[in-house]
């Protein structure tokens, strides 16, 4: 029996949290959690709380079900006797959905993120996995997992591996990938509608980002920026900024990519991406972020200047000591 069905013994009423801004990954673990519980744990009383999904995702088993509204006041937040917080590095990422875990009577945290310390009472943190629906699929009965079920773990494993091509992508993912297509899911449906289909401005918006793209650090990094008033005059939201990151990361000689967009005055969210040397989530860490060695993100405040400035000086140090070649820029 794993973890995850000792903290359910008995249990009648669970709540599911996932990060803000969620992914594929995020928000794949969380409804194949949701619909899991629903079909095996009927007489237990199961509801998500997540910001907006991607309308993408809409194919999922309850998407409609997820609730986006936060407590009001903390001190009056509904109290369950399970939270279950996955894909989430740390509280911070929980956003406005954070008193549900400290409400909580009992609490277990499933991720694979490196920088994720532990904030449950229970803790499956696993850095080496692909993805939180990696991680999931192994707590589950393998045997009871629905068609719905899987289409979730699935496209949470498509998407944070970059249709298997990231180096997180271990022999292990394929087999779970291939046991979930066992299934009868759709599998090349998902990764054609929601990992590479792209609408008219989210093209355009991509095309804007690449044009205006700066490389440095001697060629070795890159970097673009997306300020609110492109996004207006696009009519695009952060949902539509989805792939920039992983574009700019594939542009020959590049090592490490970063996208910013801009989310308030001098206040910008940051992407990082890195090949093989840097490991973007210690550069994350230090500024207040987290995620994985080559997938990493934070926020920061400052001009544009100044939050890119700050990070080349911790990426190029980290390339000095690998001996790469990076003359900064005056």
């Amino acid at each position: 029996m794993s973890i995850l069905h000792e903290v359910l013994e008995g249990v009648k009423s669970v709540v599911i949290l996932g990060h803000v801004n969620p992914d594929g990954d995020c928000a794949g673990s969380c409804l194949g959690l949701y619909n899991y519980l629903s079909e095996q744990y009927p007489e237990v009383y199961v509801q998500v709380y997540l910001e907006p999904l991607s309308s993408k995702f809409s194919y999922m088993k309850h998407f409609d079900e997820v609730k986006n509204i936060p407590p009001q006041e903390p001190e009056g937040c509904p109290s369950f006797e399970l939270c279950i917080t996955l894909d989430a590095s740390d509280t911070a990422r929980l956003g406005a959905f954070l008193p549900y875990l400290q409400n909580a009577k009992n609490s277990l945290c499933i991720d694979h993120h490196v920088t994720n310390k532990g904030m449950g009472a229970f803790n499956v943190i696993v850095p080496e996995a692909s993805s939180t629906c990696e991680v999931l699929y192994t707590l589950l009965d393998s045997e009871k997992i629905s068609k719905e079920t899987a289409e979730c773990l699935y496209t949470g494993i498509v998407h944070d591996t970059g249709v298997f091509k990231f180096s997180c992508t271990s022999p292990q993912t394929m087999r779970i990938a291939g046991e979930l297509m066992e299934k009868g899911i759709d599998f090349s449906w998902i990764i054609d509608e929601t990992f590479y289909k792209k609408t008219y401005v989210q093209n355009q918006i991509l095309g804007r980002a690449l044009l205006e793209s700066i490389t440095f650090l001697h060629g070795t990094c890159i970097f673009s920026v997306v300020r609110k008033k492109d996004m207006t005059f696009y009519g695009v939201d952060k949902k539509d900024l989805d792939g920039i990151v992983e574009q700019l990361r594939i542009t020959d000689k590049v090592e490490c990519a970063i996208f910013l967009y801009e989310t308030d005055v001098h206040e910008y969210k940051v992407s990082m991406r890195s090949k093989n040397i840097v490991d973007v989530s210690k550069i994350a860490a230090f500024f207040g972020g987290g995620g994985h060695a080559k997938a990493a993100g934070c926020t920061m405040t400052g001009s544009i200047y100044d939050v890119i400035n700050n990070l080349s000086l911790h990426i190029e140090k980290q390339l000095q000591q690998a001996g790469v070649e990076c003359i900064t820029e005056s």
